[in-house]
């Protein structure tokens, strides 16, 4: 019997799955390198959540531990998501606080 939706490689032509924080394992989903026999990297796994090729996870002066930087990789909003969202939410906040400021206005001015 075979898992081929729970299991298996990833497809170029095709989106990668949800990475999880033992995404760099091959029998802990579809993280099978599209060509090679093997599961993906811990650079390949960032790569797919669009952190910067050269972004660091660990300190030189501490012991590397791969688990907790694949729990950082697995675990975190992708890079561009989370700036896509960061940036809709600083329009809405700006967009309240003129809708705020011109309300406090119009209101002192039908005060006097």
């Amino acid at each position: 019997m075979t898992y081929k939706s729970v299991y298996g490689r990833m497809r170029w032509d095709d989106v990668s799955p949800t990475l999880t924080t033992q995404c760099t394992g091959y029998g802990n989903g579809r993280y099978g390198h599209p060509s090679q026999n093997r599961a993906i990297s811990l650079r390949e796994a960032a790569i797919l959540q669009s952190f910067p090729k050269k972004y660091e996870f660990i300190d030189p002066e501490i012991k590397f531990h791969p688990t907790i930087i694949e729990k950082h990789i697995g675990n975190a909003v992708p890079v561009r998501l989370g700036r896509v969202i960061a940036r809709s939410i600083k329009a809405h906040l700006k967009k309240s606080y003129k809708i705020s400021t011109v309300s406090k206005r119009l209101k002192k001015s039908s005060e006097i």
